[in-house]
């Protein structure tokens, strides 16, 4: 029992006499990169994240570029979206990526009226071109995204399109080799998620900027216009023409949605009616930008036109009356009754907005 006791002594002894254990050292900031929870002692070691700004330089005569607080564009960020932008991975088979059915010769548009997803099946809309989306306020021709960022989430989850689940995108790119690492570079996550992914993407979407036309040039004095091009911008910027009341901004498209006498009733498509559920708005598409409109055929939110030619047609013709047909459609049924030279000269004047460095950087 004596010797227990002597033990049991020794012990609270030896154990009294150990130094208390030193603090934890380590980062402390929860900002950082490399925050450890369990330190105590600050050793002034904490790493940040601190992704490359990538700077958007506003045109000459563009409004301000409003990006979202949460997804600021960063180099990382823009490369990450391209190359999602350009990878099959997105679709369920490995087979169709965007720039399949938004190509670059063509100013990010499809060549054929509808598009075909993986299924084989096709759309009933033209694939719009990707011009200058960062200023747009609206996204598809019914107007049902309100952001790139929400336009990006439709694509990978249509049926008739990518035809793929976000859980198994998800899963793909966190088992890929390459991804994990470039979203930690972009973003400072370990889980790739859905919302980060249509983030990167929609950061790339937002540097498609094209202003280096013949017609920029030209406003800069630096080149000078044809007289049959000054004449078709003078016919562009009048009543005989018509075009520049949804047009006429440096943007050549007003973020608005317009009937401008495609069809009479009842509409196959009823475009913006069928997000607002307005009688109002049957038949109403958004305003498409003419930048670089030679390169963007077919024409309409349902490509029913091959030509610009066929385009500038409609107009002349008059179009069809419709109880939603636009205001501004003030010839309707009369036509614009261009001569065929005044028609070249309008057309001369739309191709020198133009711009080949957007279709080939």
């Amino acid at each position: 029992m004596k010797k227990i006791l002597y033990f049991f002594c020794l012990s609270i002894i030896v154990i009294g006499c150990k130094k208390d254990l030193a603090p934890l050292s380590g980062c402390t900031d929860s900002n950082a990169i490399n925050y450890n929870p369990n330190a105590i002692i600050e050793d002034n070691s904490c790493n940040y994240f601190s992704p490359t700004p990538y700077e958007i330089i506003t045109p000459n005569g563009f409004p301000d570029m409003l990006i979202p607080e949460n997804n600021p564009t960063t180099i990382e960020g823009v490369f990450l979206g391209e190359k999602l932008f350009n990878d099959p991975i997105l679709s369920a088979n490995n087979t169709l990526a965007c720039i399949n059915c938004h190509m670059r010769e063509t100013a990010f548009s499809d060549i054929n009226q509808y598009s075909t997803g993986i299924d084989g099946i096709q759309g009933t809309r033209n694939a719009s071109a990707l011009i200058n989306l960062g200023w747009n306020n609206d996204f598809n021709w019914d107007g049902s995204a309100k952001s790139l960022e929400d336009q990006a989430f439709e694509p990978i989850r249509n049926p008739i399109e990518m035809h793929n689940s976000w859980v198994n995108v998800e899963n793909t790119l966190n088992n890929h080799n390459e991804y994990p690492k470039l979203f930690k570079e972009a973003f400072n996550i370990n889980k790739i998620d859905s919302n980060h992914i249509v983030m990167a993407i929609a950061q790339f979407e937002r540097t498609l900027i094209s202003n280096n036309s013949k017609f920029d040039r030209f406003l800069k004095g630096l080149e000078p216009l044809t007289p049959s091009e000054l004449n078709g911008y003078a016919i562009f910027n009048s009543e005989k023409g018509d075009c520049f009341h949804c047009h006429g901004t440096s943007l050549f498209m007003d973020n608005l949605f317009h009937n401008n006498g495609l069809d009479t009733e009842p509409f196959i498509d009823i475009g913006l009616a069928k997000v607002t559920n307005n009688i109002g708005d049957y038949g109403k598409f958004k305003t498409p930008t003419l930048r670089n409109v030679e390169f963007t055929a077919p024409y309409m939110h349902d490509g029913r036109f091959a030509t610009l030619e066929e385009v500038i047609e409609h107009y002349n013709s008059g179009g069809k009356y419709s109880s939603t047909v636009d205001p501004l459609m003030k010839k309707i049924g009369v036509g614009l009754q261009l001569t065929n030279k005044e028609k070249e000269d309008l057309i001369a004047y739309l191709k020198t907005l133009s711009d080949n460095n957007f279709i080939t950087d």
